[in-house]
C-alpha cells in the first residue's frame, strides 16, 4: 500500500504519520521526489482501512500495490535511483557507466588489463577473487590475495572495485578490504542467507539474475537485500537458461525495459555472460544499450587464450575499446531519439 502525501504537508507532519504507521507494527518506505512524496507501507496492509488513511488531512490518496515487491517497486518510489559507487562514480537516473576487467584476478596481469579498460572509459573494474565454478576442481580463485590485488590495482587508478562474494561468511572480509561493490551472483541470486548479510551492509550491491529466474523472482531476490536496510541494488541481466545451444545463455533483452517500468533501481546489462562468445559480445552490448541498460558487465583479457576462466568470452582491450566508441554512438542516438 502507498500513501501519497499532500503537497501543503510540513516535515514535521509527515515524520508524525509515518511513526503513527510504524506504531501500528508496519514498516514504511519514504520517497521524496521533486513534484510528490510517498510513503510506502509494508507488511499486512489488509488491516489498514485505506479511507481512514485518506481522511486524514495530510493524505491525498491510497492505493494497493499488488506486487510482492515492495522498496524495489517503483510505486512506492517514482523517481530512478542513483547508486554511489564511490569515487565519485554514479549509476543510474542517467549516469552510465560501463564495469570491465577480467574474469579473474590472475596477479599482475591485472594493472595492464586495468589500466587499458580506465583508458577506454570503463567506470569500474571488475575481478573475480572467489569463482563459483561447476567443477570442484577447476579454478577457484585467489581469494583474499585477489582481492588485496584488486583493490591495489584500482586503488592506484582511481576506480571502484566490483567482485563476487559467493559466501555469507566472506561479508565481513569485503567490508574490511573496503569492496566498493558486492557482485551476487547467478548461482546464488536465490541465497536468501547471502542476499540477507549483504542487505545489512550499505554496499552497492550488484544482483545478477539466475539463469532460470523470472524477472518477478529476481525483484524479490532485490527485496531481500533491501528488507534488510541497504538500498543501494543494481539489477543485472545476464541472460536466461532456454533451449538454444549456440550460446551460452539468452540475453533477454526484455527483461531491461520491463525491470526499468516496475522497478526504479539501475539496470546493468552482461553480454560477457549471456553470450559465452567473444564474437557476440560487442552486437548484445549495443542490444542493452539501445534497450535503456544503465550499464554493462563485460569481460576483459588483454591474453584472452591464456585466461583462467571464461577466456572465451573475454574481448581484447583493443576490441573493449571499440566498443565503447560504439556505444557512446548508440547511447547519444537512443537520448536524441527520447528528446525528439
Amino acid at each position: 500500500m502507498i500513501a501519497i502525501i499532500n503537497e501543503t504537508a510540513t516535515q514535521d507532519q509527515l515524520d508524525h504519520f509515518v511513526s503513527w504507521i510504524e506504531r501500528r507494527g508496519f514498516k514504511t518506505n519514504v520517497s521524496q521526489g521533486a513534484s510528490e512524496t510517498i510513503v510506502g507501507i509494508i507488511g499486512d496492509t489488509t488491516q489498514i482501512d485505506p479511507l481512514l488513511l485518506e481522511s486524514l488531512d495530510i493524505v491525498d490518496q491510497v492505493r494497493r500495490v499488488s506486487e510482492p515487491f515492495k522498496k524495489a517497486n517503483r510505486k512506492f518510489h517514482p523517481a530512478d535511483t542513483v547508486i554511489d559507487c564511490g569515487h565519485g562514480v554514479l549509476v543510474g537516473g542517467g549516469s552510465f557507466q560501463v564495469i570491465a576487467g577480467p574474469c579473474s584476478v590472475e596477479g599482475e596481469g591485472l594493472r595492464a588489463i586495468a589500466r587499458a579498460v580506465k583508458a577506454a572509459g570503463a567506470g569500474l573494474l571488475r575481478g573475480g577473487a572467489y569463482k563459483p565454478r561447476t567443477s570442484p576442481y577447476s579454478y577457484q580463485g585467489m581469494g583474499e590475495r585477489g582481492l588485496d590485488l584488486l583493490m591495489e590495482v584500482a586503488g592506484e587508478l582511481d576506480l571502484p572495485v566490483v567482485s563476487e562474494v559467493m559466501d555469507p561468511r566472506d561479508v565481513q572480509t569485503f567490508l574490511d578490504k573496503g569492496v566498493d561493490v558486492m557482485q551476487v551472483g547467478a548461482r546464488n541470486s536465490q541465497n536468501f542467507a547471502l542476499l540477507r548479510e549483504v542487505g545489512k551492509t550499505k554496499v552497492p550491491v550488484l544482483l545478477k539474475r539466475g539463469s532460470g529466474l523470472m524477472i518477478d523472482e529476481l525483484l524479490m531476490a532485490a527485496e531481500y537485500v533491501m528488507s534488510e536496510g541497504n538500498p543501494n541494488v543494481m539489477l543485472c541481466e545476464r541472460g536466461i537458461r532456454t533451449f538454444e545451444t549456440r550460446t551460452r545463455n539468452t540475453f533477454d533483452v526484455n527483461a531491461i525495459p520491463v525491470l526499468h517500468r516496475l522497478s526504479h533501481l539501475p539496470v546493468i546489462g552482461d553480454p560477457s555472460h549471456a553470450t559465452g562468445h567473444a564474437r557476440y559480445v560487442r552486437p548484445i552490448a549495443y542490444a542493452a544499450v539501445a534497450a535503456g541498460a544503465d550499464g554493462l558487465e563485460v569481460e576483459v583479457h588483454d591474453h584472452p587464450s591464456e585466461a583462467w576462466s571464461d577466456g572465451a568470452q573475454a574481448l581484447t582491450p583493443r576490441q573493449f575499446a571499440d566498443a565503447m566508441r560504439r556505444i557512446a554512438l548508440v547511447r547519444e542516438a537512443v537520448r536524441a531519439d527520447e528528446e525528439g
